[in-house]
């Protein structure tokens, strides 16, 4: 049995828009409002463009199981998405100063912050970051895109299984 390719890659282009579309939201509150990110928001940036991109990468992958593992990478990183912004909001909003935190260093590692400067560098400390847009904390809305993510993946990911275990072909 195959996966019905046009539904495979409706889905997979559905968690990259949903994801990178984040990390476009969040570069105009950047830079037409001037809301500047801390480390945890520039973390949060890089785990959406990670999603984004695994979404992306599956599509060259035809396969069933294929995109069994694309969505289950997915949702590991949505669920470590989840922590980070739980982290930032409960923790890290606290702290007067966020450098050399784990955010900091991660990002540091990856040199994206010296390659692509607008997108990832750090331009505030957690305390000056911690801004409401819409009234609502921006890492709460940033849980709630890796939330929505987590919740459309496992979906799919029960629909593959059940689609599998009916002996139906699969259509995802």
């Amino acid at each position: 049995m195959t996966v019905d390719q046009p539904s495979r890659a409706a889905v997979l282009l559905a968690i990259a828009a949903v994801s990178l579309g984040g990390v476009g939201a969040a570069l105009v509150t950047q830079h037409v409002f001037d809301m500047q990110p801390c480390p945890w928001c520039v973390l949060q940036r890089l785990e959406f463009v990670t999603i984004g991109a695994v979404a992306l990468l599956g599509l060259a992958w035809s396969s069933a199981s294929g995109l069994r593992a694309t969505l289950l990478a997915d949702l590991a990183l949505s669920v470590a998405g989840m922590a980070t912004a739980l982290w930032h909001h409960f923790v890290a909003v606290s702290s007067t100063s966020c450098n050399v935190t784990l955010a900091d260093r991660i990002v540091s590692a990856t040199g994206l912050n010296r390659l692509l400067p607008d997108v990832f560098e750090a331009r505030a400390t957690c305390a000056d970051a911690a801004v409401k847009l819409f009234g609502v904390p921006y890492q709460l809305w940033s849980l709630t895109l890796f939330t929505v993510l987590a919740a459309f993946t496992v979906w799919q990911l029960l629909r593959i299984r059940s689609l599998a275990t009916s002996g139906r072909p699969r259509v995802v």
